[in-house]
């Protein structure tokens, strides 16, 4: 892509150039639902992650994101994918969209997410917590875990109102504030105890199924996508009682065989995000919309921000052109 995705006129450039990248299918990926508006509907598939940005947006910000981040694109689009059941929930009760024109694919985890043996520390177990916008509900986390001896770590940029609510609790806690690899965020998970994602709102919830691969225990919420991803992988606690997510990690660090239970389940829940089988499920719309050509006979660009899923689908088929947008 040309520019970055920020800004009227750096928008309407990408558009109009994706216009002319165009090929037998066109799948937008990454967060450019706008890019559809100027593409071949019947060759156009949109993927949704979540509808997050415009439960956060204010009237006229909500307004302008409905209208043309959401329904003109999604009206444009043959197919949407959405990235999970809950995602297609939230789209067809906010969007209104018919329901036959969304399928539900999850997301697929990265093959370096392998199992990597660790012995659970009881006494002060190193809690992983991954990302710090409204919806992960750190603060409540921070609020749950004052009276529990952990060492918290979190990835991502932390403000000044957190800061100080983690100095009034007194807890030991470890900010990444810097962009990690994926090896780095690997080696995250290898040295925490449990992963951590109490969120009041996920669209999918990646940190489950990648604690699931890495063998890790996992706390997560009981509502919107969370249950769903983990199913029998996780411990549930209700994201907006403190008490309840107390209560959580406290059951998890007090019994050893529920632990095991729980990582054993893990690994056997991540088979379900493996690469291939998402591969396979894109295939098959793929050649829906292909009709009569075969998938490795066509020109496929992936417009996205994010190279990953076409790195996904080519062991399979070829990709004519990954067109990405610098973030």
């Amino acid at each position: 892509m040309p520019f970055e995705s920020n800004g009227l006129w750096r928008r309407l450039a990408n558009a109009i150039y994706c216009a002319f990248k165009q090929g037998d299918i066109n799948h937008i990926t990454g967060d450019i639902n706008y890019v559809a508006s100027f593409l071949n509907k019947s060759k156009t598939i949109l993927t949704i992650h979540d509808l997050g940005n415009l439960h956060d947006s204010n009237s006229i910000k909500h307004w302008l994101l409905m209208r043309f981040w959401y329904k003109i694109p999604f009206a444009k689009s043959h197919i949407l994918i959405a990235n999970s059941l809950t995602t297609k929930k939230d789209i067809i009760e906010t969007i209104g969209c018919e329901t036959a024109k969304i399928r539900v694919i999850y997301i697929c985890s990265k093959s370096i997410y392998k199992f990597h043996h660790k012995d659970f520390n009881s006494s002060k177990p190193r809690i992983l917590h991954i990302g710090t916008a409204p919806n992960k509900n750190l603060q409540r986390l921070i609020q749950a875990l004052k009276n529990i001896d952990c060492k918290l770590v979190i990835i991502g940029k932390v403000e000044g109102s957190l800061r100080t609510i983690i100095a009034e609790q007194n807890l030991k806690v470890e900010i990444i504030e810097r962009k990690l690899s994926d090896v780095e965020i690997l080696e995250q998970y290898h040295l925490c105890d449990i992963l951590s994602l109490v969120s009041t709102l996920e669209g999918f919830g990646m940190p489950i199924i990648e604690a699931n691969a890495v063998g890790r225990v996992v706390i997560t919420s009981n509502i919107t996508s969370m249950p769903e991803v983990a199913q029998n992988a996780a411990h549930f606690v209700d994201p907006f009682d403190i008490n309840s997510i107390t209560a959580g990690f406290q059951y998890i660090i007090h019994n050893p065989e529920y632990r095991e239970l729980l990582i054993k389940n893990g690994l056997q829940n991540q088979h379900r995000f493996q690469p291939r089988e998402i591969t396979n499920q894109h295939c098959k719309i793929y050649s829906e919309i292909l009709n009569k050509k075969k998938p490795n006979q066509a020109a496929i660009v992936v417009f996205s921000n994010d190279i990953s899923l076409g790195n996904t689908l080519n062991p399979l088929f070829h990709i004519d052109e990954i067109k990405t947008i610098p973030s």
